[in-house]
């Protein structure tokens, strides 16, 4: 099997996931997770589910009710792959950047490393383990799942149907 990296972009049926949506860029994902081998997710949520508290932490693959759930396959080194669940084991038990969800509306620098939303923490991952050619050129104060998604679908097709 070719290495791999799996990303799972989600959307719920909720206040939250919608406002998350609403501020995105259109594909209306709202949630990412990094997909492990055994199926669970790392992640970072603000919110507690199936009893795994707040912030970046590794999840069942059910700890939610998902109405939209989209897997992206990145191709990518051994290397790569090794280093990405690396740099993403190191951010568990981080909190959830709460100044994040300001940073929608309000300056901040995503990349500070010591909490994290969903999609910068994997944004941050990626550009660690050099899977993008260049640093992503994205506003300073936000990467949001749609962000993400869209610098992604730069490097590899992406199809939203699926």
């Amino acid at each position: 099997m070719a290495p791999e990296i799996v990303l799972q972009f989600v959307k719920q049926d909720n206040l939250p996931s919608d406002l998350i949506a609403y501020f995105s860029h259109g594909a209306g994902f709202s949630h990412v997770d990094a997909v492990m081998l055994d199926g669970r997710l790392l992640g970072a949520r603000h919110d507690v589910r199936s009893g795994i508290p707040a912030g970046v932490q590794i999840r069942p693959p059910n700890y939610a009710d998902f109405a939209r759930t989209l897997r992206v396959t990145l191709p990518a080194t051994d290397a790569q792959v090794r280093a990405f669940w690396d740099f993403l084991e190191l951010q568990i038990g981080k909190p959830y950047d709460t100044e994040a969800i300001l940073g929608f509306v309000v300056g901040r620098d995503w990349r500070k490393p010591n909490a994290w939303i969903c999609s910068e923490a994997d944004g941050a991952a990626l550009e660690s383990v050099d899977w993008f050619p260049h640093d992503l050129a994205t506003p300073a104060n936000k990467l949001t799942p749609d962000d993400l998604l869209l610098a992604i679908s730069a490097r590899i097709p992406v199809n939203l149907d699926a």
